[in-house]
């Protein structure tokens, strides 16, 4: 029997796990324009920068294992951009297209908006990523434009999709 997907705070002992899912991703596929797989010591300390900042880094357990990540990180480091933050979501290769990323990214959102982000910004590589471009479509972001050739993978050029979700009150109030 199959326990239902569980999406949680990010551990130590996921990210042996985490780096394996994001190598996929940087080895075979152009949702993220890196080129060479970051190592587990990388990995850890991208997510104690991001836990660092007070944001979230979530993880989705299927039947007690790790089958994606996802986490937020400020969209720029200057003051004025402090309630903007820029999602990232990656599934294991054979858990893609079924609903995870959409239940990842609602955790997300939920946690960015708890803590105060008003705004969450997807940079998607690739626009031919449709799984990428649809969850975030279907979780209500907006396409705000394409970077035509932002990127060079895998020989060929790559554009950038942007796409944005006001959280909470948005751009209608001021913040605290």
């Amino acid at each position: 029997m199959s326990i239902a997907p569980l999406v949680r705070p990010s551990r130590d002992e996921d990210l042996t796990t985490i780096t394996a899912i994001y190598a996929h991703h940087v080895l075979h596929a152009t949702g993220t324009f890196e080129t060479e797989a970051p190592t587990e010591t990388d990995m850890r300390a991208r997510r104690a920068d991001v836990l660092g900042k007070g944001l979230p880094y979530l993880v989705v357990e299927v039947d007690g294992q790790v089958a994606g990540f996802a986490y937020c990180n400020w969209f720029k480091p200057r003051p004025a951009y402090r309630f903007s933050a820029e999602d990232s979501i990656y599934l294991a290769a054979d858990q893609a297209g079924k609903g995870l990323g959409k239940l990842l990214l609602t955790a997300l959102a939920a946690e960015a908006e708890r803590i105060g982000v008003r705004k969450l910004i997807a940079v998607i590589g690739d626009s031919a990523n449709a799984g990428s471009v649809g969850v975030h479509r279907a979780l209500g972001f907006n396409h705000v434009g394409v970077l035509k050739s932002s990127g060079w993978k895998f020989g060929k050029w790559l554009d950038v999709v942007l796409m944005e979700k006001a959280l909470g009150a948005g751009d209608t109030t001021a913040p605290e």
